[in-house]
């Protein structure tokens, strides 16, 4: 692995600051919609706002890298006397939760920054975050670079985990046809 300068964009979430009012969620989920705003439904929201109820406290939890497999350690924390697991603040998607999942097809869900057409100056989730709770960054940093498997063969793994590899292919077969 090679070390390479890149531009890392960040999202930075102030707790203190968050009233749970679930505006980054919906601004989210509708972007995200096929077509662009037409449709809202949080659960395909690239940000979930996380609630613990017993001291009123809101966490907004951008969604991060898939994971193919889960996580060896399952840690605990406790904070102000609530036990939390690690999976409560995990941003990656992963088969053994349904976290930042697509809904309808399964599909992990990652936060792309609003980066789309048309290109946004900052994520949609942190203009319209009334409170400032979500505050975006941008940096240069000296990361490793890593080959990653495109986006389309996750995809694709994961239609042919859920579906079936005969299933997909006559349906990419079928689709092909119709091209």
């Amino acid at each position: 692995m090679a070390k390479v300068k890149k531009k890392v964009k960040v999202i930075k979430i102030d707790l203190d600051k968050c009233n749970g009012c679930r505006a980054c969620e919906m601004i989210c989920s509708a972007f995200h919609a096929s077509p662009k705003y037409a449709s809202n439904n949080p659960a395909r929201s690239r940000i979930q706002v996380i609630h613990d109820p017993l001291r009123d406290v809101y966490l907004p939890v951008y969604a991060g890298e898939y994971t193919a497999a889960e996580c060896m350690g399952r840690d605990k924390y406790v904070i102000d006397g609530k036990e939390y697991s690690e999976c409560d603040f995990c941003r990656a998607s992963c088969p053994s939760r349904g976290a930042f999942k697509d809904p309808d097809s399964g599909l992990p869900l990652k936060c792309d920054m609003c980066e789309d057409d048309p290109q946004q100056e900052k994520p949609l989730c942190v203009q319209w975050c009334i409170n400032e709770a979500l505050t975006y960054e941008e940096k240069e940093e000296e990361v490793e670079e890593e080959v990653k498997p495109e986006d389309v063969e996750i995809g694709l793994k994961a239609m042919i985990d859920k579906y079936g590899k005969e299933k997909v292919i006559d349906t990419m077969a079928r689709m092909s046809k119709k091209a």
